[in-house]
């Protein structure tokens, strides 16, 4: 009795790498990276050169918040699947915020409806 299951398959546990597992919490939140593209929406200036980052932080995507190492692999990422929903996600209404999520747990302000004349 015991030993593996014949149904479960190698496949189902690909993603329970460490490096996958610390790469969702390495990238900056929808909210923040919302905010500093409304930042840099007229800015066209280049990035400063970075070593520690791929490419020398000169290939940068910022819809994604990622950097790639040159310009191949930077245009080949805008041609993806995942880019174009996150360039989607970011062109639409803005996400939700710290401020939203407070207001829906009830953290916020405190609403008593309009005040009533006194006589």
């Amino acid at each position: 009795m015991g030993g593996k299951c014949p149904h479960r398959s190698v496949k189902k546990r690909r993603y329970s790498h460490k490096t996958h597992r610390r790469s969702k919490f390495l990238v900056k939140g929808d909210d923040c990276v919302y905010d500093d593209l409304l930042k840099t929406v007229d800015e066209k200036k280049p990035l400063p050169l970075d070593e520690d980052l791929p490419g020398m932080g000169q290939f940068y995507c910022i819809h994604c918040d990622r950097y790639f190492s040159n310009v191949v692999v930077r245009d080949e990422h805008f041609k993806t699947k995942r880019h174009k929903k996150r360039l989607k996600l970011m062109l639409g209404p803005a996400p939700h915020n710290q401020l939203d999520a407070e207001l829906a747990g009830g953290m916020g302000m405190p609403d008593n409806g309009p005040k009533l004349m006194s006589m």
